[in-house]
């Protein structure tokens, strides 16, 4: 399990799942993408969200161009694994199962869902023996 991550506001994640969907990206074709239209105001914005991701270590910036570029330093499946279990760690005391539980039971899984859920513990179960 990835180690408790540090907090990261709605703002950051946003900027995260940009550098994800494209692998990297200057701070203007960030502010374009998250906001669409790129007043000055909001690109300070994400260069402000840029510098607190960096020193989070979720982003890294590559300094030999010019616009730096920056690139995601943590996969997705990471973050979304260490924000769970800091959700299970804060709501069930460190249990996955009553979060999961939750998670099935009140979302509608589609046919395809449940196919995939159930190859994951197939999978699982198999690694383990």
């Amino acid at each position: 399990m990835v180690n408790k991550p540090p907090n990261i506001t709605d703002a950051e994640l946003s900027v995260l799942q940009v550098l994800w969907e494209g692998k990297s990206a200057s701070v203007q074709e960030l502010t374009e993408r998250i906001y669409k239209d790129c007043p000055v105001a909001l690109k300070a914005t994400v260069k402000k969200l840029l510098e607190r991701l960096e020193a989070k270590e979720y982003v890294k910036r590559d300094r030999s161009t010019w616009p730096h570029q920056f690139t995601a330093c943590i996969e997705r499946d990471d973050m979304i694994s260490g924000q769970l279990q800091t959700m299970a760690d804060k709501l069930c005391q460190g249990e996955i199962k009553p979060l999961l539980s939750c998670l099935v039971n009140t979302r509608c899984l589609s046919d395809a869902d449940r196919v995939s859920l159930r190859g994951l513990l197939d999978e699982l179960d198999r690694e383990n023996k």
